[in-house]
């Protein structure tokens, strides 16, 4: 089988013949898929008990260097399963357009996968900015104040992804 190994995050990324997608025609280049995981308003993290029980849960998340970052309450069932798997999935999609005469829809997606880690520090109200950033850009001051009174009780999570694959209908 037919290894291509690509460096984003300085993280080698693997695709392998297995991982190909069906449809090559509407294969996006790493760097599209990259964008659109960049520009998306949100994507669905999806995780897996160790009994196998699968979730999948909508995030706001921010990209900063090729790494994912997502914040958290202390507790619940997605704690709960990265504490037993850190192997997630996480798929973007930018904007789509029904096209009825077609039966069809234009969009863009990028799925990844990786492992997923809480933060600390400094990296983690870097993460935090970065999505005062994304999503409240009008209101930078007050975003860095919330963060300064609220970032103690919110946990932060990064995904180091290992593959990354996109696709499109434009």
């Amino acid at each position: 089988m037919t290894q291509h190994i690509k460096i984003v995050n300085k993280v080698p990324l693997k695709t392998s013949a297995a991982l190909l997608m069906r449809r090559q025609d509407r294969s996006i280049s790493e760097q599209e898929a990259m964008s659109v995981l960049q520009n998306a308003d949100y994507g669905v993290l999806s995780i897996a008990s160790l009994d196998g029980e699968p979730y999948g849960v909508p995030l706001n998340y921010c990209v900063i260097d090729g790494t994912i970052y997502f914040h958290c309450a202390g507790d619940g069932k997605k704690l709960e399963i990265l504490s037993q798997n850190n192997s997630v999935s996480f798929c973007s999609v930018g904007p789509a357009k029904v096209v009825p005469e077609e039966f069809a829809m234009n969009y863009e997606s990028a799925i990844i996968s990786g492992k997923a880690e809480e933060v600390t520090g400094s990296e983690k109200l870097s993460a935090l900015e970065g999505m005062v950033k994304k999503y409240s850009s009008h209101f930078i001051p007050e975003g860095l104040e919330y963060i300064k009174v609220n970032a103690s009780v919110a946990r932060v999570y990064k995904i180091v992804i290992q593959s990354i694959t996109g696709k499109a209908r434009r």
